[in-house]
This record gives structure tokens, sequence and C-alpha cells, in this order.
């Protein structure tokens, strides 16, 4: 199928995804989502609910001012009040002056929702629709109408179902979208009343489906299967309770699997890049083993897969990580082989191929270091030391001694103090620090004890500092693994420390996180 009108891919992240527990956009945000949105192609992009949400009418003011290159922005509202003319009704005024080029409506399908909810009739629901689309549509419009609740009122009541899906195609709506509102199909469900509809009514359908059973995704290709041609969905998945069909697997897979073109080439491979933007702006940490998007997507820890990858990357990917902006990594674990080893040594720009026995005492290493609790495949940067090591490379400097106090002050102030002895450069240097806690002071001791040697250190920042006391001793005497993260403002890394002592796993992870610094810098 060719990209045009013939498929819709609608994004309603900033309205359904919205209401995600643990979200709250700003206006800013949500022009923020909105440009990146329509960097990946989407061809609609509903910004809200102006005149019930005063954030919502904002933003469709604010988004006039932007040039959107593929998508059309999409106010979102419901038909008119039972009793109430559509000329006179506030909310679909509110619509108008949005300035959207479409709107959708939501409108009550299952009949139940529309005696107990709405507390009106089946005829006045089919006059409510018909009323507030054919006079969207008379105002220069193009309409979509959200059927809410519509599985479930096919089931009860299919003839009634299906005369809201007819009364809103009839008044000139461009698509009747069928909603799974409360997420209970599966599959091959949604495909049989997919079907179905599209023999009853000669409306063009769309599908809506949240995730109450995991299916959301494979929901939405049943009902394009079947004959839908707009698919709903929300970036990363976000919605309501388990929320909503995620888009860029929904997109990669019509695209890749079926044969859809609904995006260009050029905005799939962006997949990942928008996928975690979004992610940031929503404030929530990205699903690692998301479809296509996750940073686990392509990523291989079995020596097994390792071996085959090594001979064709096509044996153990579904797709060119490529395609969707993602990359194949390596794991390097106590599962790891020689071939796992290699591959990752040449991720990290480092060729082992000619070098076996080398290869085979790195694998040897691995498995007696994770063994004792240390986790390569958490800490590339501690690996890449490893290797540069049994290479031959030695560390920039050699570490004598360290030693911490922490001090409660008479004013009840706690204050750490560290203080490192090392050797570089021939010279024997000694420096104390002080810090928040014992490894801001060691990390600011060794800082001081060799900036005048390696200047580049300014540049670089402890980020995050992970603790995790591991399974087998209990209490104060377990064994812990610290994982610091270190940045020089162009890239992060990540090092690793065990030890029975949570300071000296610290100063583990900490003078691997220095070294690669100096690495890095080439100095």
């Amino acid at each position: 199928m060719t990209k045009g009108d013939d498929f819709h891919v609608y994004d309603t992240t900033l309205r359904d995804g919205a209401q995600r527990e643990g979200i709250s956009y700003s206006v800013n945000d949500k022009l923020a989502v909105a440009k990146l949105l329509d960097d990946y192609g989407v061809d609609f992009i509903e910004g809200g609910w102006p005149g019930a949400m005063p954030k919502d009418t904002e933003f469709f003011e604010k988004a006039r001012s932007i040039p959107f290159r593929n998508a059309q922005l999409v106010a979102f509202g419901a038909t008119r009040k039972a009793g109430t003319s559509v000329e006179e009704d506030p909310q679909v005024t509110a619509l108008l002056a949005s300035e959207a080029p479409v709107i959708t409506l939501v409108a009550k399908s299952d009949i139940r929702h529309v005696e107990q909810a709405l507390k009106t009739t089946g005829i006045e629901n089919l006059a409510m629709v018909s009323d507030t689309v054919g006079y969207l549509v008379g105002q220069g419009r193009r309409v979509f109408v959200d059927l809410e609740h519509f599985f479930d009122g096919y089931k009860v009541d299919p003839v009634y179902a299906i005369s809201v899906a007819n009364a809103a195609h009839e008044a000139g709506a461009s698509v009747v979208v069928l909603c799974d509102t409360n997420g209970g199909m599966l599959p091959h469900g949604i495909n049989k009343i997919v079907s179905e509809v599209g023999d009853l009514t000669r409306a063009r359908i769309g599908i809506h489906c949240q995730d109450d059973t995991a299916c959301a995704v494979a929901n939405t290709l049943a009902a394009v299967e079947a004959g839908a041609t707009h698919v709903q969905c929300t970036a990363n998945g976000y919605g309501e309770r388990t929320g909503n069909a995620d888009l860029f697997p929904v997109v990669a897979n019509l695209q890749l699997k079926m044969g859809i073109d609904c995006i260009s080439a050029e905005c799939l491979a962006d997949t990942y890049r928008v996928s975690h933007a979004i992610a940031e702006i929503a404030n929530i940490s990205p699903d690692t083993h998301q479809a296509y998007a996750g940073v686990s997507s392509f990523a291989h820890k079995a020596g097994l897969h390792a071996s085959a990858l090594k001979v064709n990357a096509e044996l153990y990917n579904h797709i060119d990580p490529i395609t969707v902006g993602n990359i194949q990594r390596v794991l390097v674990t106590e599962m790891a082989g020689r071939a796992s080893v290699e591959l990752k040594g040449k991720e990290l720009g480092l060729d082992l191929s000619g070098n076996p026995h080398l290869v085979s005492e790195v694998v040897e290493q691995v498995k007696s270091l994770e063994a004792q609790g240390w986790s390569f495949e958490a800490a590339d940067a501690s690996f890449e030391l490893l290797v540069r090591e049994a290479q031959g490379t030695e560390r920039k400097f050699a570490v004598e001694s360290w030693r911490t106090i922490v001090e409660q002050r008479e004013d009840g102030k706690v204050v750490s103090e560290a203080t490192v002895k090392v050797h570089a450069n021939g010279e024997r240097l000694v420096s104390t620090g002080e810090g928040n806690g014992p490894v801001n002071a060691l990390d600011n001791a060794l800082r001081n004890a060799i900036f005048q040697l390696f200047p580049s250190l300014g540049k670089l920042e402890l980020t995050d500092y992970k603790v995790r006391i591991l399974e087998g001793i209990k209490g104060t005497g377990a064994v812990t693994r610290v994982l610091l993260e270190t940045t020089d403002g162009e890239r992060a890394w990540t090092t690793i420390g065990v030890h029975e002592n949570v300071i000296a796993a610290s100063w583990k992870a900490l003078d691997d996180a220095v070294h690669f610094g100096l690495v890095r810098g080439r100095q």
C-alpha cells in the first residue's frame, strides 16, 4: 500500500497518553512532543480537549505557529449534549475556536452507556452524533468519530452499535473509529468484529485499542488485517490504566511486517530517538525491553547467539536494528564465549579477532569475576579496561592506599574526608578531599592528587551511583555491587566495583571511571 490518505497513523499521546498515571505535561511539553511526533511522520496529532482543559486550549493557540511538515493537528471533544442545540453547545464552539483542521468526536456506541451514563435515549444519541458531525463538516472541518466502548456495545446490541457508526458516516465523518475502550478484547475477536462491521456499513473503519489484556498492538494489527485503514496509538503506549497501543511497534510492524508504507524510511529510522525523547519529556524511564525502541531490543547475551551473529547478524535479529535507529549490542556475562568477547570488542572499537589466546584469557577472567558478583553487561567501560589491560595497556596511575572518615560535627553537620596516595609519572602523590559522603570525598581527593598531570579530569562528572546488595550472605556482611555512571559532557559510561565493603566497592568503580575517562581523553 502506498502512503497517502489511504492509510492514517493517528497519535493521541497528548490526550489519551496524558491520562497515564504520573504524566502531567506542561504546554511547552505538549508543544515539544508534537514537534517530535511530526518528525516521526504521523499523519494526525491529537492535541487535547480545547474548552474542557485550559492547558489544551492554550496549546492549540500556540500550536498555530508551528509549521508541521507531516501531521495535521486534531482537536478532541464530545458530541453536543442531550437536549442542547449544536450551535449553542460551548464544547462544540470551543472545538471550532481551536482552529484545528481536523476534529475527533467521542460518541457513545454502547446502548448501556447511552441510557445509564448519558441518561438519554438511543434515538437522541443518534441525533447528537448526526447533528454535531454535520455541523462541524459544514464549518469546513474534517471529522473523525471515536465510537467509545464499541466492541462491548456490539456484543450487547450490534444493531444499535452499527446504527451509531452509520449515523456518523452519513453525516459526513471521514472515519468511524472502533474503540476497545476497556481493553478487554483479543486479536481474534477484534478481527471478527471489524470484518463484520466492514460488511454492515460503508464507513471507513479506524481502530483504537487499550492495553488491558497486553494485546493492544496485536489487536491493532488484527483490525488492519480485517480492513481498518486508520490506527490510533500513543508514543510508548502511554495511556489510561495499562496504556494504549504503542505507536512505535505498531508503525514498525505495519511497515516492515505487513508492507504498509505508513511513514518514510527516514522517519522510521528515527524510532529510537523519538521514543526516548518523548520518555524524557514525560519524565518516565524508557522501557529497556520495548519492542524496536528499547535499548535491549537487539541485545544478545547467550554465547550461542553471539557465535551465530559473528557469522550472520540476520540469524538472531528479526530486522536490521539500524532500520529503527537502534543498534545491536552484545552483552558480556558468565554466559559469554569467545564469540561474545570478540563481538563486544568490535563494538567497542577493539579488534580481537587475531588473538585467540587473549580472547580466551578475557573469557576466563570475566567468568571468574562474574561468579564473584561482577556484572559486565551493565558496565561496558570496566569491560573495555579489562580487555585493554589484557592487551598490555597500563593504568595511568597506581593506587598505594586510600582511607575515609565520616564525622558528625558539633553543629550536627556530617562531613566525609578522604585521603588517597597514588603513583603517577614517577611521582608519589598524596591528597585529601572533603565531600558530602565517602565516595564524593574519595573522588575529590583523587582529582586533587592527579589533576595537574591530567587536566581533562576537570570535565568528568559522576552522574549516577547505584548500590545493590547481592544475594547470598545476609545483613551487613553481604557482598556489595556498585555501579557508577560518569560523563565527560559528550559521552557517558558505567563502571563497576564489587566488594564486601561498600566503600571499597565504590572505590573500584571510581578507579575504573577515572581511568576510562583518561583513556577516552588520550592522556
